[in-house]
């Protein structure tokens, strides 16, 4: 029995002793390293993750409907829909694109602009959103540049009122 104690003793005394090896606040080392790095001012943020909406199967068929009124064509994966969503969203928030009159189709994550739009910038501009939505593999761009229609038919035909 007494070398029970004895042995329970000896690894009591060994989980202090390395519990107080541990103890950096003691420590020369630690102080002297901490104690170098004073001039330096340094933060640390812990990233956060945030939560991602849960696109489901609903909003998807609801996608898909509204693209097939504008003439527009969805895949059928959930991947496709949500696409379809983003970019034109995107395109509807930036206001170098007419998004009205640019249609959109994704399948399996390969998009295509369609349409006629005023400028190369904003063709260029609509092909640039497309290709930085995240889940988009591949950007076709159709869109036709038209010059904008005389806002007075009779400068256009040569006669000055």
């Amino acid at each position: 029995m007494s070398r029970k104690i004895i042995v329970l003793g000896t690894i009591l005394v060994s989980a202090f002793a390395f519990a107080g090896c541990n103890d950096t606040t003691s420590n020369t080392n630690a102080n002297a390293n901490a104690n170098a790095n004073t001039g330096i001012v340094t933060t640390r943020t812990q990233p956060t993750a945030t939560p991602t909406p849960r696109y489901t199967e609903e909003q998807a068929r609801n996608e898909r409907e509204r693209a097939k009124a504008n003439k527009e064509t969805v895949g059928q994966s959930l991947d496709d829909a949500w696409i379809h969503t983003k970019i034109v969203a995107k395109l509807i928030g930036d206001t170098q694109t007419p998004e009205r009159k640019i249609n959109v189709d994704v399948v399996d994550g390969a998009v295509t602009l369609r349409g006629e739009i005023d400028s190369a910038e904003a063709k260029a501009e609509a092909e640039r959103v497309a290709k930085e939505t995240d889940g988009v593999k591949k950007v076709t761009n159709q869109l036709k540049v038209v010059a904008a229609k005389a806002a007075n038919s009779n400068k256009a035909k040569g006669k000055t009122p």
